[in-house]
């Protein structure tokens, strides 16, 4: 073996040793686990933006606002109750009346 043919080889071998080292990188990768509530973070993060929001995203905060329209839903029991109660990212008029339903339903 001549000097070029030992230099290709050992940078042959340095770019698979790099994309070895790259693949794992990835495949480590916090998303790419099957985190049981990965899966689920990711949806809500995707709601996020569906629904118009804007700024940045807050597990706990979004999670609450979310709730109320759940349990606003619960209450009614109207499909559309919850959809209409998240529009705009949580600025209808049917969230400002599901907080004050469940307030009342609470306050009794």
């Amino acid at each position: 073996m001549n000097h070029r043919s030992t230099s290709a080889s050992t940078q042959l071998v340095w770019v698979c040793m790099a994309l070895t080292l790259v693949i794992q990188v990835a495949l480590s990768s916090p998303l790419q686990k099957s985190h049981p509530l990965g899966h689920h973070l990711m949806k809500r993060q995707s709601a996020f933006f569906r629904l118009e929001c804007r700024g940045n995203y807050n597990k706990s905060k979004f999670a609450r606002l979310d709730r109320v329209c759940e349990d606003c839903y619960n209450l009614f029991r109207e499909p559309e109750v919850h959809t209409m109660c998240r529009k705009k990212c949580f600025t209808s008029y049917m969230f400002k009346g599901c907080v004050d339903a469940l307030h009342k339903k609470m306050t009794k």
